[in-house]
């Protein structure tokens, strides 16, 4: 990943009795983080048998709702128990399966094996002097592998989890597909990775997972896409 990544996308938790809707949303993220944002409709939203039928129409519970032929398909979030987590998260995994095999088809069988951009970025920070940060990317960039990535519309600087397989690649972003970048605990707390290693957004998102995962069904969600300067 290119250093200093921006944060783009916030999970906040609502505790009983607060406010939740997306302007609440947005005033804890500017209170965390002093950021700004708006809602980012990411989530699929649940339609139960039988009375599925009648609520897919309705927004109750929901935040900042899309819709097709007038039945809701995403929200920003709301109600834990009406969002479609499960879905949200095997859809995510599903394309990102799909972009690894596009990279594992046309890319790592037809071009010969790049050095991962950290590699380049460990050459930067161990004498910055001599290799400057735009003259690391240069060499990252120039090898054939990471020019036939970009030719194909996939990230480079993804390099490293690419070649991690397609388990740990599509495993990475049906987290984030969940939690984003950040979390924001109901007791106001913010969870984050401690770098941008790929290890410490593991980290980072297996821990947000599993919290998300014990909070009850009545628990309101939100997720906040931050606005980049």
């Amino acid at each position: 990943m290119p250093p200093s990544t921006p944060l783009t996308v916030v999970t906040v938790c609502f505790a009983p009795g607060d406010d939740a809707d997306w302007f609440a949303a947005s005033e804890k993220v500017y209170d965390v983080l002093h950021a700004n944002g708006t809602p980012a409709c990411r989530y699929r939203v649940r339609h139960r048998h039988l009375i599925g039928w009648l609520t897919r129409f309705l927004s109750y519970h929901l935040l900042d709702t899309t819709r097709r032929f007038g039945a809701i398909t995403t929200a920003a979030g709301g109600r834990k128990g009406r969002l479609d987590l499960t879905r949200t998260a095997a859809t995510a995994a599903h394309d990102a399966a799909h972009r690894w095999r596009v990279w594992n088809t046309h890319i790592n069988a037809t071009t010969k094996p790049a050095r991962a951009w950290e590699a380049y970025l460990a050459q930067h920070h161990a004498d910055p002097k001599k290799v400057s940060l735009a003259e690391a990317r240069r060499r990252f960039e120039q090898q054939p592998h990471v020019l036939a990535m970009l030719a194909h519309s996939l990230n480079p600087y993804e390099l490293s989890i690419y070649q991690a397989g397609e388990a740990t690649y599509s495993g990475l972003y049906w987290r984030i597909a969940l939690i984003g970048d950040a979390l924001i605990t109901t007791d106001g707390r913010l969870l984050l990775p401690a770098s941008d290693s790929v290890a410490d957004r593991f980290r980072f998102l297996n821990e947000a997972c599993g919290y998300l995962r014990s909070l009850r069904s009545n628990t309101r969600l939100c997720a906040i896409a931050i606005a980049i300067a």
